[in-house]
């Protein structure tokens, strides 16, 4: 047997996570909690993987001393708690991006657009809770810009947020992936959130709110533009 065949059987061995974390140190990519991995799942794997989840979530609950044979509420709850994670919440991580149709700019387009708010949601990479909020995204396209219809800059969102996140990090993943798909001459991102790590733990404090930016190009460099920009969104509740 070859080297190469030898270290194909090596990568297709074992739990589904360890054959997927095997090809992700292979190919010297990370897979922290807010990247996509989704190049690196083979067909079938997703499902695969719901079922490993679910056992290993169902040890969860019994080391917390949970019956989950007769708690009539907690029979199917491993089960339920792996699809959220792997079909929902967490999503982003392991679909690809979705479809963006890019058009070109016609009209040589070279105002300002606004767009949101976009409501997002997303989980704490820290403790996996909630992370509530909105999203405002300004554009200073150019003639060689790239146009997105409306509901992709939604779209694009919810894949980007769907991952354990931090705000901060997100939001820096949402302009980077605009910038290139959309090449404007300047770019920013504004979001406002509740993080219920805040709320339901800790410190408790249900009113505190996170607001933070990133700016890119035009509206790093212009302030008169980024004033525009700031004044124009709509912040209040």
């Amino acid at each position: 047997m070859s080297e190469s065949e030898v270290s194909g059987d090596v990568l297709s061995v074992g739990p589904t996570s360890e054959r997927v974390r095997r090809r992700l140190l292979k190919a010297n990519r990370r897979f922290h909690a807010n990247d996509n991995i989704s190049a690196f799942l083979e067909p079938g794997e997703l499902e695969a993987l719901l079922d490993e989840v679910e056992g290993k979530f169902r040890g969860v609950l019994e080391s917390l001393v949970i019956d989950t044979e007769g708690d009539h509420n907690t029979q199917e709850t491993a089960r339920r708690v792996a699809k959220m994670y792997l079909t929902e919440v967490f999503r982003g991580r392991y679909v690809a991006q979705p479809p963006v149709t890019e058009f070109p700019n016609v009209e040589s387009l070279n105002e300002l657009m606004i767009v949101g708010p976009i409501t997002v949601r997303s989980a704490c990479s820290h403790h996996f809770c909630p992370i509530m909020g909105r999203l405002w995204i300004g554009i200073m396209p150019n003639e060689h810009s790239n146009l997105i219809g409306l509901s992709k800059y939604s779209r694009l969102a919810e894949w980007v947020m769907a991952r354990p996140q931090i705000q901060e990090e997100a939001i820096a993943q949402m302009a980077t992936l605009l910038m290139d798909k959309v090449r404007p001459d300047g770019l920013a991102v504004v979001m406002e959130a509740d993080h219920f790590c805040m709320h339901w733990r800790g410190v408790k404090d249900n009113e505190t709110k996170m607001i933070n930016s990133v700016m890119r190009g035009s509206f790093l460099k212009d302030p008169a533009l980024r004033r525009e920009f700031l004044s124009l969104l709509n912040l209040k509740p």
